[in-house]
């Protein structure tokens, strides 16, 4: 039993890390009337949603994540209201381009007719394959986002489907979300163009063409671009995380950063509150919300004496996502792209065909850095003219990497070299444009913010065994921890890594329902869930 230090704050609720899904959560309690207090290890809030200079002045590059389709699309951000306190999404002329070696180009633009015009490219039938898809998108769209950003089992998303499609349909649409990406793509369009669109989305992931349950990363990401773009917050990702907070404080939640958690106080089984860095503790009526990493909420902020052994043996076999490196560009110019389309996108892969993105994933998946990377690449200025001064171009390129290798400082230098070598080759006098870099390694990721774990921007892997209610762990698939009133609420949790905000809505919908009028029973319901899981 860990027992709480006199003193220090007394609310309704702490939640741990200022993430958007921690900011989500705390929004949601607040509006329930609740007390809420976010605290947050880093200077600044906001998690991987943060914009900074960090190559040049003038040049607002975001730290980490940057296009948002599911944070535009997400009925959770959308919920909030979050223009009503500064938040305005902005998007380049076309969505994402993904060019081929040979700098043919594929284009996913808001305009149907432009992206049905160029997959037709490549099958001529293609284009009328793609209206029909987005054309269930739109019959389904709502019942589907509920199915998948809500708690498991999706029964009222899942009733919704049923009368929209009927069960063999239903039944079809689930078979089609399990498949990988390549299947899809196979049984859905003829030619190259269409399921590359398809399968460079999936690569967003750690999922390779190949492995299962692709398909469904793959349909969300392009329908959602398709229908809304892929748009990002006007003056930088961060100014998401300050709409959240400005949001947060008008109603009297609070946030205050530079206060690392160390612990979660628990006593006869129940969260109480948390100590921070500085041995201070916070004492938490009703509840305790974590945005950390499963393995770090459990193994170091709650400890393995408190929790079954089961679920400590089960945490041995958690999988992280593939690490990430990440360059950010002041470039003087605008890419001088050979592709028409790349020019235009906000989003650009850079990429083989299907054959060669598995390559790719099967390189990764033994260890190996691929000679020559999937390129994910984000064009800002292109995308929101304020990031950056008149005529220039605030840019970024991320690629995965293998976990746990060590990258020097002259390991890095030559991957980035290999990195503009592969640029400058679609975009000839490209490295002459590079005014400044910053180059982030898996470990300078994690170092800048301590959820990102050997540069695993997701939380955990993609891959369908840790989906679901095997995500984190084989369990209940909800934001409940065998510690009560203790609700993990990051991207670890169901239904996992994006900015869609709703491991934190869903852990503040838990919290709620445990605190109400029938919390009781439902806390009586999840001990003995838990116990048949863990013991």
């Amino acid at each position: 039993m860990d027992r709480p230090a006199l003193g220090g704050d007394d609310v309704d609720a702490v939640v741990i890390g200022s993430g958007p899904n921690g900011l989500v959560a705390a929004n949601v309690l607040a509006d329930a009337g609740w007390s809420v207090l976010v605290l947050e290890g880093a200077a600044t809030p906001g998690g991987a949603v943060r914009t900074e200079e960090i190559t040049a002045p003038g040049f607002r590059n975001d730290v980490f994540s940057a296009f948002y389709p599911m944070g535009a699309g997400s009925p959770v951000i959308r919920g909030l209201g979050l223009e009503e306190h500064g938040l305005r999404w902005v998007h380049a002329p076309e969505v994402l381009a993904h060019v081929l070696p040979d700098d043919r180009s594929v284009l996913l633009s808001r305009d149907l007719d432009r992206t049905a015009e160029s997959v037709s490219a490549f099958a001529p039938g293609d284009g009328d394959a793609w209206r029909a898809e987005f054309a269930l998108w739109q019959r389904i769209r709502d019942d589907v986002l509920d199915a998948v950003l809500r708690p498991f089992p999706p029964i009222r998303a899942g009733r919704g489907l049923l009368r929209s499609l009927g069960p063999a349909e239903a039944l079809r649409l689930t078979r089609m979300l399990t498949q990988p990406v390549r299947a899809v793509g196979a049984e859905k369009f003829a030619g190259e163009g269409a399921r590359l669109l398809f399968a460079g989305n999936t690569m967003h992931t750690d999922l390779g063409p190949d492995q299962s349950g692709g398909g469904v990363f793959a349909w969300l990401l392009t329908m959602l671009g398709q229908e809304i773009g892929f748009p990002v917050p006007e003056g930088g990702a961060g100014e998401l995380t300050s709409a959240l907070v400005r949001r947060l404080t008008s109603r009297g939640g609070r946030v205050e950063c530079g206060r690392r958690v160390t612990g979660v106080l628990h006593a006869r089984g129940r969260a109480v509150g948390v100590r921070d860095v500085s041995g201070t503790a916070v004492r938490a009526r009703r509840a305790v919300l974590a945005d950390v990493p499963a393995p770090n909420l459990y193994l170091d902020l709650v400890g393995r004496d408190s929790l079954p052994p089961r679920l400590i043996d089960d945490l041995r076999r958690f999988e992280w996502d593939d690490a990430t490196m990440k360059v950010d560009w002041a470039l003087s110019g605008p890419i001088p792209w050979t592709s028409p389309d790349a020019r235009l996108a906000g989003t650009v892969h850079i990429g083989p065909d299907v054959n060669g993105l598995a390559g790719i994933a099967n390189d990764l998946a033994c260890g190996r850095t691929p000679r020559t990377p999937f390129l994910l690449l984000g064009q800002m200025t292109t995308t929101d003219p304020t990031r950056s001064p008149a005529g220039t171009e605030a840019a970024w390129v991320y690629t995965h990497v293998p976990r746990g290798e060590h990258w020097s400082a002259d390991r890095l230098r030559r991957r980035v070299d290999r990195i503009e070598q592969v640029v400058e080759q679609h975009a000839p006098g490209f490295r002459d444009l590079v005014v400044s870099r910053s180059v982030q390694g898996p470990a300078d990721l994690e170092q800048r913010n301590a959820s990102l774990v050997g540069g695993a921007i997701n939380a955990g892997t993609s891959g369908i065994h840790q989906q679901l209610v095997f995500r984190p762990v084989p369990g209940l698939a909800r934001a409940d921890t065998p510690i009560d009133r203790l609700f993990l609420a990051g991207s670890s949790a169901h239904p996992g890594g994006g900015v869609h905000g709703a491991p934190g809505a869903n852990a503040a919908r838990a919290a709620l329902a445990r605190d109400g009028w029938a919390g009781g029973g439902y806390g009586a319901l999840i001990r003995t869930l838990n116990r048949a899981v863990y013991n």
